[in-house]
């Protein structure tokens, strides 16, 4: 098991990085964790939600991601409470206090999962959340160390040295933690190192001696292009332009799923930047209007904020909007919460879509296929394109007549609508732009329509995975002591019930 001493320590990238070392050693390895809170989500093959994190490390595993590695999904709902997903199926909407009150009762769901991926793999690689050393959360814990004794797992514990104060930080975790817990952690890992390793050894072998655990592996700060697991993504901080197509994505509240422009991101002639406030919107060539937990409340938020209103006046200039999910729902004319799912009540929309949405008791879970239909502007010249992705929404939104029809997917349903030149477009599918071919045509269009070269520019974003993993793979292999971690798999967790 990955523990850390702070949320964003690394633990989704070393157990991600874990995990392809033991499948490039031939075993049949898992992804785990309990317990995720993120708005980032994933929708498995048979329709279930997953956190997107353990879909990113099924893939490092090269397996198929599945319910069974993340039984449990919060989607924070505000600053009190949460969505609350079991299984991969909504459970309801539940304020902290209530659910933290109730934790216990999920345990079993717990020990079914983990016991289903223990039946079919070798080595499962345990995630943790946040600390274990919350002394407020110890009670019920069912994702650190409850987890560690449910699955009889040895730890390790990561600490972030980029932030500063890492040995203390690994001191103080270990200290706040019951003597059998701390015989339960059999190794710490230094995370994103600068500089000389030779001028950290002292600290490292005190560090040994005063919680006598041993130091199995110093990771160098690298850049590598992986999903990352939430909104403490250094994604979401690139807020200059660069060269290229200037494309600007809406940093909404709420964002979620903001993964869905990361093909996007690894374009060299596209610079990708997230917009926090209105002043920073400039004169883009194309707006994102990324998906979002509480589409209601951050629509009010771009209204109160000012950022509407530069949006409209973009599409007067006819620079291309693309809604996702969220984004999408935005840019129709009303939005309707009959039960209460969002906000309640009725609300304007942001008018630039002939559209109406529905928010239903239901949601919306699928992975599914589809082909683009004729369309106008941006999506001149797309029809017959395959296109693939996954739908997690509770809203259902309505052609109000004029709308362009530019996706009919596999199961009959309409999906993407547009106005009548291509302008503004919105696509309840999140993971588009990963298509095969799909997000380097539209640049190449929207370059073109720019009077701009592209060149014999291609990506294969595939490939482009794999070969991140296998450096991750190397970082790992470098960093660790593989020796000794081999070793305290074959100890398995003995080692402290004696």
């Amino acid at each position: 098991m990955v523990q850390g001493t702070m949320s964003n320590s690394g633990k989704s990238f070393l157990t991600a990085g874990l995990c392809r070392v033991f499948m490039q050693d031939g075993y049949r390895v898992a992804p785990f964790k309990s317990q995720n809170m993120a708005l980032n989500s994933y929708i498995t093959k048979d329709g279930l939600e997953i956190g997107r994190a353990q879909a990113m490390q099924a893939e490092a595993c090269g397996i198929e991601p599945t319910v069974d590695m993340n039984p449990i999904l919060l989607k924070p709902t505000s600053h009190v409470g949460s969505q609350v997903i079991v299984n991969g199926e909504v459970r309801g909407n539940v304020k902290a206090m209530d659910y933290y009150r109730n934790k216990k009762t999920l345990v079993e769901d717990v020990k079914k999962a983990y016991s289903r991926l223990e039946e079919n793999y070798d080595i499962i690689v345990i995630e943790g959340a946040g600390s274990p050393a919350e002394i407020n959360l110890r009670e019920n814990d069912i994702v650190n160390m409850g987890m560690a004794k449910m699955a009889k797992a040895p730890v390790l514990l990561v600490g972030d040295i980029d932030r500063g104060g890492v040995f203390a930080a690994l001191y103080g975790t270990v200290k706040l933690l019951e003597e059998e817990e701390q015989r339960m952690i059999r190794g710490l890992v230094v995370n994103k190192f600068r500089g000389d390793v030779n001028i950290l050894k002292p600290g490292l072998q005190m560090i040994e001696e005063r919680l006598g655990i041993p130091v199995l592996g110093v990771v160098p700060m690298e850049h590598l292009d992986i999903d990352d697991e939430d909104s403490l993504s250094d994604r979401l901080t690139k807020t200059g332009r660069g060269e290229g197509a200037d494309i600007a994505v809406i940093h909404l509240p709420h964002i979620s799923n903001f993964t869905d422009f990361a093909a996007l991101e690894r374009m060299s002639n596209v610079s990708l930047r997230y917009v926090q406030k209105p002043g920073m919107l400039g004169n883009p060539d194309l707006i994102l209007l990324p998906g979002t937990k509480n589409t209601m409340d951050d629509l009010q938020w771009m209204r109160e904020s000012g950022m509407e209103t530069l949006i409209l006046r973009q599409s007067e200039k006819k620079t291309p909007i693309i809604g996702i999910c969220g984004g999408f729902q935005m840019l129709g004319k009303v939005l309707e919460d009959p039960y209460g799912v969002e906000h309640g009540g009725t609300m304007r929309g942001m008018g630039l879509l002939n559209t109406r949405t529905v928010f239903l008791k239901d949601k919306t879970r699928t992975q599914i296929r589809g082909r683009m239909e004729r369309g106008a502007g941006l999506w001149a010249g797309f029809a017959g394109r395959e296109v693939t992705g996954y739908e997690i929404h509770m809203g259902s939104s309505e052609n109000l007549g004029g709308c362009l029809e530019l996706i009919r997917l596999a199961d009959g349903r309409t999906d993407a609508l547009a106005n009548e030149d291509g302008s503004v477009m919105g696509s309840y599918l999140h993971g588009i732009f990963d298509t095969d071919g799909f997000a380097e045509a539209m640049v190449r269009k929207l370059m073109e329509d720019k009077g701009l070269d592209m060149g014999n520019w291609e990506f294969d974003l595939a490939a482009h995975k794999e070969r991140e993993y296998d450096r991750l793979a190397d970082l790992v292999r470098n960093s660790f002591d593989m020796k000794k971690i081999y070793e305290i798999l074959e100890e398995g967790i003995g080692c402290w019930t004696e």
